[in-house]
């Protein structure tokens, strides 16, 4: 029979070596290039630097002055009698040309202008959400097809293992020193772990094809390499000081703004624009002639209309307002419950790390040790290692569920604007 010395020495070569292929094979990719790789490629980030482009115009725009409007026209122009329809022979005909122009108040152009600019600061902060929405998205498909990979490993070895105790106990069974239901519960036992192996490797390319929706397929096909510092306090612990960062809570503030501009407005068009009109005129037998005038709206009704404007824009005001209110209670509580959650999770992966695990270790050499001796059977060694690596996959299960929490938490504003 093979000694489970050699078996265990036989193990931990394979345990040496079968992480290290995949790196050999095939290019690494970090957590930080995937996230840059989905930065670069993203067309919404793009369809937002037009939007803010479109604004810069708009604000220039905004600014200035109505065209002025050219304005022709021929006046007692004769319709019945010798000169019918003639512009030159009759005393009283006359053609006209002149322009006028509306002379809005800077005020109200300022306030165009701003009103536009609160736009851009809108489209600003949405760019900012998708960014930090890009960059934590990403991250969580990296995360999980790279907790997959290290699982599969783990599984791929414990395969290896079982295979050796197969041999062993086949061998042991041949030879008379051991019994048929060693060979049928390590058989068994490789059936069993094959299955979770295939688990785990449609685990890794249901990853892989989340991680390709960001970063595009052949960057996808690198395996991702390297840890999450997910036992650092994530960027969202400095932000519960200074939440109006957060890009969400950004665009409501722009649409506070926004509507607060709305407000002022429509105060200001309680006053009415003067437009101003020029005009010549040209009459054959007589002398040219020259006319000026101004032109001023008659707010006859300002309560039922500039007031309810003014009203309703106080409306839109308060509504903002509210939601904004609203939403930083809700960023605040979130924020607060996941890193309690994160926290939480971080003490337990410590504490199974530095308790579950080398019991579990213990337990498996004790049974080796039994059966070496001749004090136990190869179905204890079984269940030993099948518990050792339940616990160990219970660990890395965790570890990832806190690398989740973690990215979700310190992906929530943008890396660059921190």
């Amino acid at each position: 029979m093979i000694s489970f010395i050699s078996l265990r020495r036989l193990v931990i070569a394979g345990c040496l070596v079968a992480p290290v292929l995949p790196s050999w094979s095939q290019p690494a990719l970090s957590l930080q290039e995937a996230q840059r790789l989905a930065l670069s490629r993203s067309r919404l980030l793009e369809s937002f630097d037009s939007a803010s482009g479109a604004t810069r115009e708009l604000a220039v725009a905004a600014g200035q002055l109505p065209d002025p409007v050219l304005k022709l026209g021929v006046e007692n122009v004769p319709l019945s009698g010798p000169a019918r329809f003639s512009l030159s022979r009759d005393d009283m005909t006359m053609q006209r040309i002149g322009v006028m122009q509306e002379l809005t108040r800077g005020d109200k152009r300022r306030l165009r202008v701003e009103r536009v600019q609160r736009d851009g600061e809108r489209v600003r902060a949405e760019r900012r959400e998708a960014a930090a929405m890009i960059e934590r998205e990403s991250a969580l498909a990296w995360i999980e097809q790279r907790y997959a990979q290290l699982l599969t490993q783990l599984v791929r070895q414990q395969v290896e293992e079982n295979r050796l105790q197969v041999e062993g106990a086949e061998l042991a069974f041949r030879t008379g020193r051991g019994s048929q239901a060693d060979v049928f519960a390590a058989r068994g036992a490789i059936a069993s772990i094959e299955d979770r192996l295939r688990q785990t490797q449609r685990q890794v390319e249901g990853a892989r094809v989340m991680l390709a929706r960001w970063i595009g397929q052949e960057a996808a096909v690198a395996a991702p390499a390297g840890n999450v510092p997910w036992h650092q306090p994530p960027a969202a612990v400095a932000l519960l000081q200074r939440l109006q960062d957060l890009p969400a809570l950004q665009v409501l503030q722009a649409q506070v703004a926004a509507a607060e501009t709305e407000v002022r407005q429509a105060q200001a068009n309680r006053h009415p624009d003067v437009t101003v009109e020029a005009m010549y005129g040209r009459r054959p037998a007589y002398p040219d002639m020259f006319s000026i005038g101004v032109s001023i709206p008659l707010p006859i009704n300002r309560g039922d209309r500039q007031g309810r404007e003014v009203a309703a824009k106080l409306a839109t005001l308060t509504e903002a307002q509210a939601r904004y209110q609203d939403a930083l209670a809700a960023q605040e509580g979130a924020i607060r419950v996941q890193l309690t959650e994160w926290e939480s999770d971080r003490q337990r992966v410590i504490r199974l790390q530095a308790e579950l695990l080398p019991a579990a270790r213990s337990r498996t050499e004790g049974a080796i040790s039994a059966y070496r001796s001749g004090k136990g059977d190869l179905l204890a060694v079984l269940a030993a290692r099948r518990e050792e690596l339940d616990a160990q996959m219970q660990v890395l299960q965790l570890e990832m569920d806190t690398a989740r929490v973690w990215a979700r938490l310190n992906f929530i504003v943008p890396q660059d604007v921190r």
